[in-house]
């Protein structure tokens, strides 16, 4: 019975050597792992700071990664424009070099930068190619729901006493008459607005120097197309 219990003892004492030489095995393959630094995310590698033998510490930098494909674009929507921009829509670019791309909403921000009061939103755009490049500069179009609009000179923009935005038009009899418009986009081209009817005789020369209910005699120019 001894030489059993010694040999029991024995036993356990080995499979506790093993256990501890397995623990032992595996804290060095995940030493020897960590010798091969991965990235968390399939990219490009845009600089390597370390060099070859250089010691690194835990948490420095090694190298610069980017994912561009795809490529997020970034931009500032304004607090009057924000309930238009859904997730999910369609979106535009224009980037500086000329090109058009296309893409998607994928984020938009519910807390405004208290500086600007604009919201963040994302358009996230397929980029197989990584020919847009990080930190391009991009003028972003966002399709929302459609408004008639007109195009107008930005001169033709005018306040009426209470300080409200407008345009003064020709109305039935050489009727001048205020109409306020809001305004939905500046471009080169001029200023989209809405508000008005249809068809609208608008006045874009003299429009400060007439006022509410007086009668004019307009001369007219054919409108831009």
């Amino acid at each position: 019975e001894a030489a059993v219990a010694t040999a029991e003892t024995g036993l356990k004492s080995n499979e506790a050597g093993i256990e501890a030489a397995t623990a032992a095995v595996a804290a060095a393959e995940r030493e020897i792992a960590r010798l091969d630094i991965v990235a968390p995310f399939p990219g490009l590698l845009e600089s390597d700071a370390a060099e070859l033998g250089s010691l690194m510490q835990p948490g420095s930098l090694c190298a610069t990664v980017i994912q561009l494909d795809p490529v997020k674009l970034v931009g500032y929507v304004p607090e009057t424009e924000v309930d238009r921009v859904k997730v999910g829509s369609r979106a535009g670019a224009l980037l500086v070099s000329g090109r058009r791309v296309m893409g998607e909403v994928t984020f938009l921000s519910r807390s405004a930068d208290p500086t600007t009061r604009t919201f963040e939103v994302e358009v996230t755009v397929p980029n197989p190619d990584l020919s847009i490049r990080d930190g391009q500069t991009a003028e972003i179009a966002i399709s929302a729901e459609g408004v008639r609009a007109h195009l107008l000179p930005q001169s033709a923009l005018t306040l009426n006493n209470e300080g409200a935005l407008g345009v003064r038009i020709v109305d039935a009899g050489d009727i001048v008459r205020f109409v306020s418009v809001e305004l939905l986009r500046d471009t080169e081209d001029g200023v989209w607005t809405a508000g008005l009817p249809d068809r609208a005789d608008v006045i874009v020369v003299g429009q400060d120097f007439v006022t509410q209910g007086v009668m004019v005699a307009p001369t007219y120019r054919e409108a831009a197309r």
